[in-house]
């Protein structure tokens, strides 16, 4: 589980393609990685996280992110992943994905859209967009959330502000364009990992 592996954080390869895919994850495995969500909105979304999930499934946690329908989730599971993450609650694309043993991590921005993916089976929660609400407002809302429901913040993450979030009860962070962007080199990615890792490691002392 994302949450219980020596480092809660979440690779999001939004727009990455199949024939860079193996590339940019194996870096992030050598950093540390151990879970990555390639969105649905990128191209040939299954046929990377398939290609991921055979070279690297023994490693780490690897599926698919923005899911938003039912027809996803069955489209993910033909994959062989492992993690569903999504930006709004459906409780019905959540029970489906946790009846398939996915690990889900649903977005939400209230307490009620938290309880209603918790009720769903949702195993841990994503605040979304973390940064427009700030560590303060996620503060607030753990305080009323069951404790062993792990949140991750995410939307805005960087190296600069990650310790903020922690600070404030996330047990990690999805990490997005400060992470990849489109596009951009295998040592460019490499180097933003290992950038999150050490402030993960600055900020819990581990």
């Amino acid at each position: 589980m994302i949450w219980n592996e020596k480092l809660p954080l979440i690779a999001i390869l939004r727009g990455i393609t199949p024939n860079e895919v193996l590339a940019h994850v194996q870096v992030l495995l050598d950093a540390g990685f151990e879970a990555v969500e390639i969105p649905t909105n990128s191209p040939n979304w299954e046929q990377s996280i398939a290609k991921a999930v055979a070279a690297f499934g023994d490693r780490a946690l690897i599926g698919a992110g923005t899911v938003l329908n039912v027809a996803q989730v069955e489209a993910l599971q033909a994959t062989g992943a492992t993690l569903m993450v999504t930006p709004n609650i459906n409780a019905e694309v959540i029970r489906r994905a946790v009846g398939y043993g996915l690990q889900v991590c649903p977005g939400c921005a209230t307490a009620t859209e938290a309880f209603t993916a918790i009720e769903a089976g949702a195993q841990a929660l994503k605040i979304f967009p973390s940064v427009s609400f700030g560590p303060d407002y996620i503060k607030a809302l753990k305080a009323v959330l069951p404790p062993e429901i792990p949140v991750f913040a995410v939307g805005g993450i960087s190296p600069e502000n990650l310790h903020d979030y922690l600070k404030a009860g996330c047990v990690g962070a999805g990490l997005g364009s400060d992470l990849y962007r489109a596009g951009q080199p295998v040592s460019r990615t490499a180097e933003q990992a290992s950038a999150f890792v050490a402030a993960w490691k600055t900020a819990t002392g581990r």
